[in-house]
């Protein structure tokens, strides 16, 4: 599965799903060179580089996703990890995802985590 973490993602999660799933393919915003790009150009690169976003981002990042999927733009999925969940939760949500399911059963998603 390849993911892509938003600029407001704490790094600290990134860095735990890799040391938990190190054949995770996870790349930041900072490292494809999108930082402070809004969350449609963030979505437009994640589509055309097949990654699933994931943010913490609650407030528009879902609504864009599903302007992109209402318009039938391809749109690889989103996961909105909650804000008030522990690094160490979010770690376990998305390590669980890595390896219990597939990319291709989250496109046009938008998932809230935890499951």
């Amino acid at each position: 599965m390849r993911l892509l973490a938003d600029e407001n993602l704490h790094r600290a999660i990134v860095r735990g799903v890799l040391r938990k799933c190190p054949s995770a393919d996870f790349v930041t915003v900072q490292d494809v060179g999108l930082t402070g790009c809004s969350d449609p150009e963030v979505l437009d690169w994640a589509a055309a580089n097949g990654r699933i976003v994931v943010t913490h981002d609650r407030a528009t990042f879902g609504d864009f996703a599903y302007a992109r999927s209402a318009k039938s733009l391809p749109m690889p999925g989103v996961f909105v990890v909650g804000d008030r969940l522990s690094a160490s939760m979010a770690i376990e949500e998305l390590a669980l995802v890595l390896e219990c399911s597939t990319q291709d059963e989250w496109h046009g998603r938008v998932t809230h985590l935890p499951l």
